[in-house]
């Protein structure tokens, strides 16, 4: 990261920021999603601009035991391919071990292969999904 950006574990963030984030990256932001989804986190990280800029985002949730999940990726998109998003990853992971946590586990689309098992350290295991939203 050539700039100064700073990562913080559990990082104060709004909803506000949050939806912010999401859009400046094309994404879709739901007015107090972030509210309702960090009551359930083991934590999150925030990556943030020298003038406090949220920049990155990713959270983990986890399942109070050994398994913690990333969710919510997120790097902003005039920020994007910097190292921001393997650096909030890495301090999730930190984090995620710090807590007890034996396992973290990602599920992503095809085109971000490279970043998560490249630039992030993720390996390919076997998984099984179900489509909840199929046939509504």
């Amino acid at each position: 990261m050539s700039e100064t950006i700073s990562c913080a574990w559990r990082d104060p963030i709004t909803d506000d920021e949050i939806a912010d984030l999401t859009r400046s990256h094309g994404g879709d932001a739901v007015a107090g999603w972030w509210s309702r989804v960090s009551q359930h986190s083991l934590g999150w990280v925030g990556a943030r601009d020298g003038a406090g800029l949220l920049v990155g985002f990713v959270n983990v949730a986890w399942d109070g035991g050994h398994h913690a999940f990333l969710l919510d990726t997120k790097t902003r998109g005039s920020h994007q391919r910097r190292g921001i998003g393997a650096a909030v990853v890495g301090l999730a992971a930190a984090q995620a071990r710090a807590a007890g946590c034996a396992w973290l586990h990602v599920d992503f689309e095809p085109e971000l292969r490279r970043f998560y098992l490249d630039a992030c350290g993720f390996r390919c295991t076997d998984a099984g999904l179900i489509d909840l939203t199929a046939g509504r």
